[in-house]
């Protein structure tokens, strides 16, 4: 659908005349569900999926758009970032085959998408977050060159006041801030639609806001940012920050963000969820497409709603609401739009199993759902679940309380094999896919689990940019090999490739854990820095973390050779710093990064992005690089394959 921007103050007759379309197109709604335009009878459900692109060293690769290209797939489309890519998988009936069906579509659509990646010296991976991806790929230079893209960004951007703060608490701590949307772009998820007829339609939607939380626990998949532990489902904690438009809100006022999980049990249909979404947010977008909606229901034809579609486009509810037309006939459905993507496709198909087996099911079953169960107990199992994964407690039904794994094992499972039969899955789909998700569960390894006990395996090992490279190269591999998650060993820090590709740039080595003083501090406490530590440089930085100067063991001689000053009492960090020195960013090459030191005699080389201190290198990490590769030298020396005497490097 094209869409057209709205002015960037939001206000005014072109405000206005969207307006009037999407009331119109809400009412042309109401009138369809009216007369029971709406198909029934049917079940259709459908897929999207998102992935990433990584080069050889595992870091993003910007080839999304040049992928498409080659593809030329109508399947297969662009994503926010240049380093993804988006499948619509085609809608099929919900019975017989049909999981086995989208399990061979999915795997067709990665080998295409393999294909054209490795022209440009890439593969997909299938992850909730790229543990390789930095802030320094999420610029706009790294944003697909499409127009609604940009708008987004610049829609949203000023919405927020240009700024996208981000506050996650796990086993670490992450506080990052932004300047673009493209933060967004960390997200790869697949998205679930499944088709609901109107009468059965809130019952339906209730169900699913149910199983969020056990079935989010089991599928977690996204537990390390920026090298950080944080939660075991990091996307959720991205978006709903990230999206949000609602500013600075007063403590006493109620204001409900874009992304949200929801506010209360659905009552009366969909026509309930848009109107409050339309009464509580305001326009982004408006749509191109010049149409009549109520002069075509009165003719008995279905309108494409196309100012209501794109204002749903706009708000991201985990479970959202969702109007089609399929063959002429208008249809509902509720997207899925919580699950991570990965690790494997057989994982993603298992999970979908279960939610459709549930979603076919409950509805029928929990005819009292929302007499049993608070709306907040349904919203903290959601969050409980993105903190801990299969680590969380849930509250459940009538008052209990119950583990994740237990729920899903004991109470879960059955009831979705109940509903795949009673859809007429095939059973030998049910008993491999429900299997899968069963044994995902009673071993306690998701795709989190997996990654975090990686992570804690190989502390105190290699450096953070390897970790990372190891944690993407094993999940690629793995993937590859079609083994579910609970079936993967754990990763091994060789597995990334040789050690040169984690050297190549800064940003893979620099020292993160930094010991900086303010440029008012004593310079006694600098100089009992560098003692304590064993450091010979302090940065030094301001309250927002801008880096200001550098102090370094010679300024410290310098002081020490001046008796005059030398002599005074309270010198300040300011009165002796270096003001100006040299900086590079994560991104600058490491044999530029050497130059860069050789020529000015520097000794050590802040790193800044985006105007603050991000890392810090010096001439003990080349001494390092330069100990691996004369280790290198020997070894293929003693292996027969030269000495490092005839070897030019």
């Amino acid at each position: 659908m094209g869409v057209q921007e709205i002015g960037q103050t939001g206000s005014g007759s072109e405000h206005r005349a969207v307006m009037q379309r999407l009331l119109n197109d809400l009412r042309a709604l109401g009138l369809m569900l009216d007369r029971g335009m709406f198909e029934t009878g049917i079940t259709r459900v459908g897929a999207e999926q998102e992935l990433a692109f990584v080069d050889a060293s595992w870091r993003p690769a910007m080839v999304g758009p040049e992928v498409l290209r080659a593809i030329d797939d109508p399947r297969v489309t662009a994503e926010i970032g240049r380093f993804n890519l988006e499948f619509n998988c085609t809608p099929r009936e919900f019975t017989g085959g049909c999981l086995r069906d989208l399990h061979r579509e999915l795997e067709e659509l990665m080998g295409s998408a393999s294909r054209a990646a490795a022209e440009h010296d890439a593969i997909p991976v299938l992850t909730g977050i790229l543990p390789t991806l930095q802030p320094e790929h999420l610029t706009l230079e790294s944003i697909t060159p499409k127009p609604r893209y940009f708008a987004l960004n610049d829609r949203v951007t000023a919405l927020r006041h240009g700024r996208y703060d981000l506050r996650i608490r796990g086993t670490d701590a992450l506080d990052f801030t932004h300047d673009n949307i493209m933060v967004e772009a960390l997200n790869t998820s697949i998205q679930i639609h499944y088709q609901v007829e109107p009468a059965h339609f809130a019952a339906a939607f209730n169900v699913a806001q149910l199983v969020t939380g056990p079935l989010l626990a089991a599928c977690a998949n996204s537990p390390v940012l920026f090298g950080k532990r944080l939660w075991h489902e990091n996307r959720i904690a991205i978006f709903e920050q990230i999206v949000d438009t609602t500013g600075d809100v007063p403590a006493e006022r109620e204001m409900l963000k874009r992304v949200r999980f929801g506010e209360g049990w659905c009552e009366r249909g969909v026509l309930e969820l848009y109107k409050s979404d339309v009464a509580r947010f305001r326009s982004i977008f408006g749509a191109d497409l010049d149409e009549d909606p109520l002069a075509m229901v009165g003719r008995g034809e279905a309108p494409k709603l196309a100012a209501l579609a794109a204002h749903n486009s706009t708000l991201y509810r985990w479970n959202r609401p969702c109007y089609g037309i399929t063959g002429g006939k208008p249809h509902l459905r509720i997207e899925n739009r919580y699950l991570p993507a990965g690790p494997t496709i057989v994982d993603e198909v298992a999970a979908t199993a279960v939610w459709l087996g549930l979603m076919r099911r409950l509805p029928f079953v929990l005819t009292d759902l929302r007499e049993r169960m608070p709306f907040e107990s349904a919203r903290a199992n959601f969050v409980n679940a993105a903190r801990q994964g299969l680590d969380a407690q849930m509250h459940w039904l009538d008052g209990r309380s119950v583990s994740a794994r237990s729920l899903i094992l004991t109470e879960l499972l059955p009831h979705a094999r109940a509903g795949l039969l009673e859809a007429g899955i095939d059973d030998a789909d049910i008993g491999h896919y429900l299997g899968v998700m069963h044994d995902r569960v009673d071993s306690g390894q998701n795709g989190a689990k997996w990654m975090l006990d990686s992570v804690a395996h190989m502390r105190g090992r290699g450096t953070r940019a390897e970790r990372l490279a190891t944690l993407t190269a094993a999940t690629s591999t793995r993937q590859r090999s079609g083994a579910p998650v609970h079936e993967w060993p754990i990763a091994e820090l060789h597995e990334a490739g040789t050690w040169e590709l984690h050297f190549a740039r800064v940003g893979q080595y620099m020292t993160t854990d930094l010991f900086t003083v303010r440029p008012d501090e004593l310079i006694d406490l600098a100089a009992s820095i560098m003692d304590w530590r064993r450091v010979r440089h302090v940065p030094v930085e301001d309250e927002q973390h801008r880096l200001v100067g550098l102090v370094s063991y010679r300024c410290l001689l310098k002081l020490i050779a001046d008796p005059k000053r030398r002599a005074q009492d309270e010198i300040a960090v300011s009165d002796i710093m270096n003001t100006q020195p040299l900086t590079v960013s994560p991104d600058t090459p490491t044999l530029e990064a050497i130059d860069l030191m050789k020529a000015h005699g520097a000794s050590c080389l802040p790193v800044v992005s985006g105007g603050k201190l991000v890392g810090l290198v010096s001439e003990h990490d080349y001494m390092r690089i330069a100990g691996r590769l004369l280790e290198d030298q020997l070894r293929a020396g003693s292996d027969g394959r030269g000495t490092p005497g005839n070897n030019p490097g």
